[in-house]
């Protein structure tokens, strides 16, 4: 009993055989049976069949090693909702639900025979979050909530999945080639929706994802002719803030990566594709990541001559967009020009919608509960003016359903976290690349916060999971800074 319990990394082992584990020795017998019965005819046992071992030894592998979970729930995050397109009635986002809470049920067993070093989760933002969470339990007894019964779906995106992932990053991932594996997954990912989405605009799209279009897609991703790009994300609005912020990530790492041409090579990559992925999303909202992202990496350098090329390229790209008519005839360049225009029809329906809000919002301060801006609220109060008005904003959406105070405490939080992250990098960092790394995770992050005011995407996945281990990773800044620079000196020992 003690040796299947016992702490064992499959991952570090070396010279371990796949058969010298018997459950997956049994389990891979189980999966060939099912690919003798599927060749009979009985596809959907078959397949079953198949699948079932495979999931059950990805647990086992997990209860080894829990980072497996987290690293597993970063891949699928990119993925997993687009998958309800080709198959319908599977609750997807519990799969990353499931992961989260199964990394830390084996944290909990494991601790029965190791340490698992639980002090590692004592940061300042694991008691934000904290705060954040216990605010978002009670709006589950919120009196002016008006849809109570969507708050568990509602709440995930919102306060679970920071809750959870935080955590788990402080004690799963605290060292420096974690980083450094969390970005080199996350860059792969980044080239794969890209090449997805240009495939989509130039070859075309499949079955499912037309029949997709045909339906509830039609209204949003079908403009004057053209397709908004939305690769395996739910949406284009998805896809280009994703790949926005995953733009800015990696070419600031492609900028500062000296040491390996390779990975070099796989963040130039990952960041120009992740860049032309947000342009052909058509997601206007979107350029505010960059411009906004890149604006305070300029800052953080604290070099005046980057300061200075930033500004001079910042202020060309608002003249290209807000003055110019260069580049009208192509598709992708007139549909962002337009998010530069105060006029557009559709930011003057989005503040509309905003001045009806703030007459309802002014006897709601606590808001009118989580999931009451969805349009499945309409089901429980068909005549509440939250579920009749879109949001658009996620802050919009935050402020409508948890009221002033929410929105003020949520706004409070992520400026802390910029703002304190920012302090470190500028004034208490030493190493050059630890402060690259952590100067790209804070870009991306204000960015994505800026451009949450036009569109819902902070919370949302991929995005979400990505943002809060970024905020994790940032907390642990001067860890980092410190393990290479002993490293350093070991090395010159």
């Amino acid at each position: 009993m003690s040796k299947i319990m016992k702490y064992h990394p499959f991952m570090e082992e070396k010279g371990a055989s796949l058969l010298a584990k018997p459950i997956p020795f049994f389990l891979m017998i189980i999966s060939l049976l099912g690919m003798g019965y599927l060749a009979s005819g009985g596809i959907v046992n078959g397949v079953g069949i198949i699948v079932m071992p495979l999931v059950l030894t990805y647990i086992y592998f997990i209860c080894l090693n829990p980072k497996i979970a987290l690293i597993g729930m970063f891949i699928l995050n990119y993925f997993i909702l687009g998958f309800a397109r080709y198959v319908k009635g599977i609750p997807y986002g519990m799969i990353i639900d499931f992961h989260l809470f199964l990394a830390l049920l084996v944290l909990f067993f494991q601790s029965f025979f190791k340490d698992v070093h639980w002090e590692k989760a004592k940061n300042p933002l694991f008691v934000l979050a904290i705060i954040w969470f216990g605010w978002i339990v009670f709006q589950l007894f919120n009196p002016m909530a008006t849809a109570r019964p969507l708050w568990f779906q509602s709440m995930r995106g919102i306060g679970l999945y920071m809750f959870l992932i935080i955590p788990l990053v402080f004690i799963l991932f605290d060292k420096i080639k974690d980083l450094d594996r969390f970005f080199k997954i996350w860059a792969v990912l980044a080239i794969f929706a890209s090449i997805k989405g240009i495939v989509q605009k130039h070859i075309g799209l499949d079955p499912w994802e037309q029949a997709w279009l045909n339906g509830p897609g039609s209204d949003t991703h079908l403009l004057f002719g053209k397709l908004r790009v939305f690769s395996f994300f739910t949406d284009a609005g998805q896809f280009g803030g994703s790949q926005g912020h995953a733009g800015v990530i990696f070419s600031i790492l492609a900028l500062n990566e000296k040491k390996s041409k390779k990975t070099r090579l796989l963040y130039a990559v990952a960041g120009g594709l992740a860049l032309f992925g947000m342009m052909i999303s058509g997601t206007r909202g979107a350029i505010a990541v960059p411009i906004m992202g890149f604006g305070l990496y300029t800052v953080l350098r604290k070099n005046v001559k980057v300061m200075i090329a930033g500004a001079i390229l910042g202020i060309s790209v608002l003249v290209f967009f807000k003055y110019t008519t260069i580049g009208n005839g192509n598709y992708t360049i007139n549909r962002m020009r337009t998010a530069f225009n105060p006029e557009d029809k559709s930011l003057q329906v989005r503040l509309e919608n905003q001045r009806k809000l703030k007459n309802y919002m002014a006897s709601r301060p606590i808001g009118t509960g989580l999931g009451s801006t969805t349009g499945a609220a309409k089901k429980y109060a068909p005549g509440s003016l939250a579920a009749q008005v879109p949001t658009d904003s996620w802050y919009v959406m935050i402020w409508v359903e948890q009221g002033i105070v929410g929105l003020f405490l949520h706004l409070f939080i992520l400026l802390f976290i910029v703002l304190k992250s920012s302090y470190v990098i500028f004034f208490r960092l030493k190493d050059p690349w630890v402060k690259a790394q952590m100067s790209a995770l804070v870009a991306g992050i204000w960015g994505i916060m800026v451009a949450s005011y036009g569109n819902a995407v902070l919370g949302q996945l991929p995005t979400g999971p990505l943002v809060y281990a970024s905020m994790a990773f940032l907390f642990m800044a001067e860890k980092f800074d410190k393990e290479v620079e002993k490293s350093s000196e070991c090395q010159q020992l």
